[in-house]
């Protein structure tokens, strides 16, 4: 079978496509840019957006399983869910994985109503937010300054959500299963900046912050968490940044059980453990070296 994988070249569908093309599919990804695409040898590269249905035709012709993605380049749920899903069933299209973003919008409902075999993925946190959040801080001077460093989280490793992504495409079994996709540990900040320094060689130290010095610092600064305020609020002019400080506070002041639960759905789908926060640090420690 064909298997199209969109947001191919995305932190999560650049593994999707590895995973399967270890199964021994036949991979097409779907990019805004092929040039710049820069996928393994084999992979069938086409152009196209997801929020744009006149470039789609092409991508879903003769594609029998397919990986989606509910939201677009912003992050903002897509509008067009149903037209992608008549698209897809009109192909031959049998099966789609959707990996979700922060919000439900109208593909997930309308997958959920159609004729297709669809498995939802939904992960917690990605490891690599790590590194867009705190890698120039660390390269910087080596310190975090945040509140809240008992926080925690089981936050779960990209390469495992492509082959949990893969798996579900290229085998029966997972129809109807909404996935919640964890690493194999709860973490904490602290335990993370202590990982991190073993991976690093370095000196690495959390300075935590109280609620009122981080409104004083981030206001100051202008500076806060990166992903996760681009998936939530996007680039929206609206919402000022006062506003984005106090959305963080209470997200990492608050209890989050689903966040901070191991689920075990790797292990349980590809038969192997989740890889590890500390695995992920060995891989990307030159990240968060000067």
């Amino acid at each position: 079978m064909t298997v199209l994988v969109t947001g191919a070249t995305g932190t999560v569908g650049r593994h999707v496509v590895r995973h399967l093309l270890r199964a021994g599919e036949k991979v097409r990804a779907l990019t805004r840019d092929p040039a710049k695409a820069d996928l393994p040898e084999g992979v069938e590269v086409v152009a196209g957006d997801l929020t744009d249905m006149g470039t789609l035709a092409q991508a879903f012709d003769g594609v029998t399983a397919a990986h989606l993605i509910n939201f677009a380049s912003d992050y903002k749920p897509l509008r067009n869910g149903p037209e992608i899903v008549d698209l897809a069933l009109r192909a031959g299209v049998r099966k789609v994985t959707v990996l979700g973003g922060w919000q439900e919008g109208t593909l997930e409902p309308a997958v959920r109503s159609s004729a297709l075999e669809w498995t939802h993925l939904r992960p917690i946190e990605f490891m690599g937010n790590t590194l867009a959040d705190w890698g120039e801080r660390l390269r910087a001077d080596g310190v975090i300054r945040e509140p809240y460093g008992d926080r925690k989280g089981a936050t779960v490793h990209e390469s495992d959500i492509g082959a949990v992504a893969a798996v579900a495409l290229a085998e029966d079994g997972h129809a109807g299963e909404t996935y919640t996709i964890t690493g194999p540990e709860v973490l904490t900040p602290r335990d993370k900046i202590r990982i991190l320094a073993g991976a690093t060689g370095r000196d690495l130290r959390f300075e935590e912050l109280s609620p009122d010095e981080t409104r004083k610092q981030w206001v100051e600064e202008g500076r806060l968490p990166e992903m996760l305020l681009f998936k939530v609020f996007g680039d929206d002019p609206q919402i000022g940044h006062r506003e984005r400080v106090e959305f963080l506070l209470q997200v990492y002041g608050s209890d989050h059980e689903i966040g901070s639960t191991v689920t075990g759905v790797v292990e349980k789908v590809t038969g192997r453990p989740a890889r590890t926060f500390a695995e992920w640090a060995a891989e990307h420690a030159d990240g968060f070296r000067p």
